[in-house]
């Protein structure tokens, strides 16, 4: 059994780390916070094996405590070691502002200047990562970084505070994080360059997108998954939103024939909708110059029929919920869908473009 340190347990990058690891086989961690004592870190020091030294200050209430929490608790985590003659592989959440003069990049310059000097000296590897702003789940709004606080405040209907929407930003996803930690630990050294994910954006940009998701629930219209900020925002919005919020109404429209509903639509992949029709009923008897469509049905039976539009025979297929199967609808064809069951039929149906009333192509003709 090996026993990892992890140091700031309660933190944001910790808690993460600490799920990520107790995934592992044969893992036992450590956890150390504020709430713990020095004899805790000391007895935890003479066991482990590994440590996540992810501790620090970065809203202090005096700027004293820079020092004293960043260079301080290393500079003790080191001497430690030390004297109890153990040589432990260190990974350390240092930062890209290392150095760069403030309070705060000086000691976290000063906590890595430390740690590499104990590695020197025990012969042992030590992994000091400078990190970005980082945003992810778990996040303090209005601490840890400018996404949290932008999702929170937007998921409770708050207003942004944005200085300047072209201010640049660097960013990291607090799972691209951890998994170059487990890599790290797993692995014994660091990988191959790039060792992370960088994401660049701007306040502006971060801010249009969160406040697009709000609207989601009232438009159905998914974010653009195949955009890694786009699809890691979306991510790390949704871990913002009351418990009692997850559920949310969709529109539905009902006539004589059932009742029908938009799910999802999307620029990228069209748009996903269910409909559910009574015994008997037959909806389209339409069809498309260009737009395409796929059924499936998920509930009853139902006859799905076709009719070439330049020919005057038509054909079908008898498809039902006990046996799910995809019916593509290709553009010339018109085409209806019956439900020939007893009971109420639910169809599932995709198309590949967004329902626009002023460009239906959309085009009535019997089967």
């Amino acid at each position: 059994m090996q026993k990892i340190i992890v140091t700031g347990s309660e933190g944001f990058v910790a808690r993460n780390l600490i799920v990520a690891l107790e995934r592992l086989d044969g893992v036992e961690v450590l956890p150390f916070n504020r709430r713990h004592g020095l004899e805790v870190l000391n007895q935890y020091l003479e066991e482990t094996d590994f440590i996540f030294h992810l501790a620090g200050v970065n809203r202090p209430k005096q700027i004293e405590e820079f020092d004293s929490g960043n260079r301080g608790l290393t500079e003790y985590l080191a001497t430690a070691l030390v004297k109890q003659g153990r040589a432990v592989p260190i990974v350390f959440s240092s930062s890209v502002q290392a150095g760069n003069g403030s309070p705060y990049g000086q000691s976290k310059l000063a906590a890595e200047k430390c740690l590499l000097e104990y590695g020197a000296r025990m012969h042992v590897e030590v992994f000091p990562i400078r990190l970005p702003n980082l945003f992810g789940k778990w996040s303090r709004p209005n601490y840890n970084s400018v996404v949290s606080s932008f999702c929170y405040n937007v998921v409770h209907g708050l207003t942004l505070e944005i200085s300047d929407r072209q201010n640049r930003l660097d960013l990291a996803y607090i799972d691209d994080v951890v998994e170059l930690f487990l890599s790290i630990f797993l692995d014994g050294q660091l990988p191959d360059e790039p060792i992370l994910p960088i994401i660049k954006t701007t306040l502006g940009e971060l801010a249009d997108l969160i406040n697009s998701f709000s609207e989601q629930r009232t438009s159905a219209l998914i974010p653009q998954m195949g955009d890694k900020l786009t699809r890691e925002l979306y991510t790390t919005y949704l871990s913002y939103l009351e418990r009692d919020s997850f559920v949310y109404d969709l529109c539905v429209y009902n006539d004589n024939r059932g009742s029908l509903f938009e799910l999802f639509k999307s620029e990228g992949f069209g748009q996903i909708f269910v409909s559910k029709t009574f015994p008997g009923i037959t909806r389209g008897n339409h069809y498309h110059d260009s737009k395409v469509e796929k059924f499936c049905v998920v509930q009853g039976q139902a006859k799905v029929a076709f009719r070439h539009i330049e020919e005057d025979v038509s054909f079908s297929f008898c498809v039902h919920g006990g046996q799910i199967q995809i019916v593509d609808i290709p553009p010339g064809y018109t085409h209806s869908i019956t439900n020939i069951g007893n009971d109420e039929m639910i169809v599932l149906f995709w198309a590949n473009e967004i329902f626009n009333p002023a460009m239906p192509d959309t085009y009535y003709s019997e089967v």
